[in-house]
């Protein structure tokens, strides 16, 4: 349809958003007709303060589009005649999406018999349009999708469980749609839970259905309330660990996890937890195959938080790479990185037991050469005093160091 420059297109043909042909041109509370695919992502777009693109008029959230019927069938027949000249044909487009249909399909979703079609259904809807997200929201498509996790989980079988969580994937889950009590969603994130515990033994594309579940997770633990996050249970952090060590999910779904983890680090229960899961010592074995800044960053966040406590910092230590990798990234992959380093090493300086290694480490592996460059770079004030203070601390023990010149090392750290 587009290029026919010797074809004269009439005007009110075109939609004042794509400008193209309308293929469903509906008409707006203010007058202008758009094309349905064009206004409703506009509007989608808008954050529901959206307004109309020609007249500049607010348009509410829940706007009526009107289906301008004699324009498309104009359109239709200007096309029909001109398609010799390489104009495509346009179909009478489909009725929109209703939300009785979807009641429906929902109610369709307990039956045994009629749940795989449902679940495709449900698919292909989602998959095709904002519009249809948008209702299938409206009328509680991803409560029902986690409620039917729910009951797979008490029942422990997965049959259509991919198919629910691909079509949850393609919904933001709001706090909105999130008015769940207390025990219901103790009891979604333990179904979650219970998914992160699955093996290719007694599920295909556990791999893509780990990685789908993460993200979902990672939605759902953002909707809710803080005081959730103070009754997650060694399993939660176990099993999250436990699929970041098999190193068997997308990127995304790593990313996932990890902000999953870090939401919950505020928490000291938190954090103890996941010291005990042997998070502190995976997060450095990922770190060093890491190749994403937000990966890194993420990391690190977490590693700051647990290395808090005294047994985060022992584990910290117990990797034999853990300073050399946090020194490396330092200067290397953003100002919140530098952050996250220099504070992991200010605190594993000051609260360590174990001293001398510490001091004999972060001299082996250049830590205290980078610090002092990263002294001689334009950054936050506060980090250059954090790092000035770890080489003032230790000032006696490196400056007879070959590797060290005390000259400069002194004038630093002034």
């Amino acid at each position: 349809m587009d290029g026919h420059q010797d074809i004269e297109i009439p005007e009110y043909f075109i939609c004042p958003i794509s400008l193209q042909i309308m293929k469903d041109p509906v008409t707006a509370i203010t007058g202008i007709t758009y094309d349905r695919e064009s206004i409703e992502h506009w509007l989608f777009q808008g954050n529901n303060n959206a307004e109309c693109p020609v007249t500049k008029q607010p348009l509410p959230k829940d706007l009526d589009l009107t289906p301008n019927h004699t324009l498309r069938r104009l359109i239709q027949a200007w096309c029909a005649d001109n398609s010799a000249y390489g104009i495509d044909r346009i179909p009478t487009p489909k009725a929109p999406l209703s939300k009785l249909q979807i009641i429906k399909l929902i109610k369709d979703l307990w039956k045994p018999e009629l749940q795989t079609k449902t679940l495709i259904r449900l698919e292909v809807f989602a998959a095709e349009n904002e519009r249809n997200r948008k209702c299938m929201a409206e009328a509680g498509v991803p409560r029902a999708l986690l409620t039917y996790i729910v009951k797979c989980c008490d029942k422990n079988q997965v049959g259509g469980l991919e198919g629910a969580l691909i079509i949850l994937h393609f919904f933001k889950i709001t706090s909105e749609y999130m008015k769940l009590s207390a025990f219901e969603i103790d009891k979604i994130v333990e179904s979650f839970t219970w998914v992160l515990a699955l093996d290719d033994e007694s599920i295909e594309n556990h791999k893509e259905i780990k990685s789908h579940a993460l993200r979902i997770l990672k939605n759902i633990i953002q909707a809710a309330s803080s005081k959730f996050l103070q009754r997650l249970k060694p399993q939660f952090f176990q099993n999250i660990i436990r699929v970041l060590k098999q190193r068997v999910i997308a990127q995304q779904g790593v990313n996932a996890a990890l902000q999953l983890m870090l939401d919950a680090c505020p928490s000291g229960r938190n954090r103890m937890m996941m010291v005990e899961s042997g998070a502190v010592f995976e997060l450095i074995e990922l770190e060093l195959t890491a190749s994403e800044k937000k990966t890194t960053e993420l990391i690190l966040g977490i590693l700051f938080h647990l290395c808090s406590c005294a047994d985060g910092r022992a584990q910290f230590l117990s990797h034999r790479a853990a300073i050399a990798v946090v020194t490396k990234r330092i200067m290397q992959v953003s100002p919140a990185a530098d952050d996250r380093a220099i504070l992991i090493l200010s605190l594993i300086c000051k609260f360590s037991g174990n001293f001398n290694f510490v001091v004999q480490e972060m001299l082996r592996v250049g830590t205290v050469s980078k610090l002092c460059s990263f002294l001689q770079v334009d950054c936050a004030a506060y980090l250059k005093d954090k790092a000035r203070e770890i080489l003032r601390s230790h000032y006696d023990e490196w400056k007879d160091s070959p590797c060290i010149d005390a000259s400069v090392l002194s004038r630093l750290i002034r």
